[in-house]
């Protein structure tokens, strides 16, 4: 739903002094939430063709547990570790061996663990039992936290991740009185294949081969969130296909953990492709929700192609909550010069230009100082906004604790 702010400045200014103090003030804050590692299950039956369910088991592990609140180690970030410690994937990893990537991780805690398939008498390999053990470790303190078991028949491999996802997190959170039941109507099933086809597109490294595997598990369940924005991302940052990207973003079902990312990637697609409208409903929503410093920023931005008289205003929250920030610096300036307000718009270019040399900062500084504003049909200082392509989604996650605590 289109949400419409009439006075943004003052919505969004004390979220982003909140924010500011957040990220100033993170290093002599209360401890952190504990980080979890959660590593690629390990096949126990030996059958190459299978590894894809390792893969599936901790990637949705990861997806259900992040969106339960727990600080999850990103896939990334998880899979440089484990190349550093020259951990084979799918191989079984013992006790120390996981130890040892959680603190190469930097993470508190570890997930790790196997599956392995118990064939029924008399029926295909589909029908066959799935059987899964996972482990929890402290790896700080060196002592367990939990061990898990699930058995299910291969075909309900959903449910069986949901049911470790759950039991995971009763240990994680023992305080949780979330029911099982419940658990499984917030996290629906999702069909065998889609969840295969999935997980080979995480795994592929060629982009091509990655997308058909991507599109086919979106196609197979069309409301798979993870592999919506997966899409998402492939056509954003490796194809430049911004078209497509948007299309796949907007689908990502608010619920999902990537709701926000999503929403910040389809605002900057809709930009890029000229659908400026649409970026700002995408922004705004997201702004009400997580008014961080780069989604103001692009909001801003925006705004500044809709000619919308309130860019300043959000661009100058913008720069409160990062004031070191050169591109936002620039916008603020932009949106200032192009309003005639030409002795801030000098101030906000002069900081621009701290974080270095800039021809056009530099050039729109010369035009303030000589109280020259935009000329009719002077193309080249037109769309001269700068949108920012990172989400910084743990400092929303920061301002998100800070607010439940007040």
């Amino acid at each position: 739903m289109f949400l419409h702010f009439p006075a943004p400045a003052f919505r969004f200014a004390p979220a982003c002094a909140m924010l500011a103090c957040v990220l100033a003030c993170s290093a002599a804050a209360a401890a952190p939430p504990e980080s979890l590692l959660i590593l690629p299950f390990s096949n126990a039956g030996g059958n190459r063709q299978l590894d894809w369910i390792g893969d599936s088991i901790s990637e949705i592990l990861i997806e259900n547990l992040a969106a339960e609140g727990i600080e999850v180690v990103p896939p990334e970030e998880r899979d440089q570790a484990m190349q550093e410690l020259s951990l084979r994937r799918y191989a079984v990893i013992t006790r120390a061996s996981a130890i040892e990537a959680a603190v190469q991780a930097n993470a508190d805690l570890v997930l790790y663990g196997a599956f392995e398939l118990r064939p029924v008498p008399g029926k295909p390999e589909a029908g066959a039992r799935l059987l899964v053990t996972a482990h929890l470790l402290d790896a700080r303190r060196l002592r367990r936290r939990g061990d898990f078991l699930v058995e299910k028949p291969l075909a309900e491999l959903s449910a069986a991740q949901t049911s470790l996802a759950w039991q995971a997190l009763r240990a994680l959170q023992p305080q949780s009185l979330t029911a099982e039941e419940e658990f499984a109507r917030n996290h629906p099933m999702v069909r065998l294949d889609a969840l295969e086809n999935y997980a080979r597109g995480l795994r592929a490294e060629n982009p091509e081969i990655r997308h058909k595997f991507l599109a086919t598990a979106a196609r197979l369940a069309p409301d798979f969130s993870p592999a919506l924005y997966q899409l998402g991302r492939l056509n954003l940052f490796v194809f430049r296909n911004y078209s497509a990207a948007a299309s796949w973003f907007e689908r990502v079902a608010s619920a999902d953990i990537h709701s926000r990312e999503a929403l910040f990637f389809l605002g900057y697609c809709r930009h890029r492709t000229g659908e400026f409208a649409a970026a700002a409903q995408a922004l705004r929503r997201l702004a009400a929700a997580a008014p961080l410093p780069e989604v103001l920023n692009n909001l801003g931005a925006v705004l500044l192609r809709l000619n919308d008289p309130s860019a300043a205003d959000i661009l100058r929250s913008a720069a409160e909550a990062n004031p070191g920030d050169p591109d936002i610096a620039f916008n603020l300036g932009y949106a200032l010069w192009r309003s005639g307000r030409f002795d801030e718009a000098a101030e906000q270019f002069r900081l621009c230009l701290r974080s270095g040399s800039d021809a056009t900062a530099t050039a729109l500084l010369g035009r303030c100082l000589r109280r020259e504003g935009p000329r009719p049909g002077e193309v080249r200082l037109e769309g001269q906004e700068r949108l920012k392509l990172e989400y910084q989604e743990s400092a929303w996650r920061a301002l998100r604790s800070l607010v439940k605590k007040e």
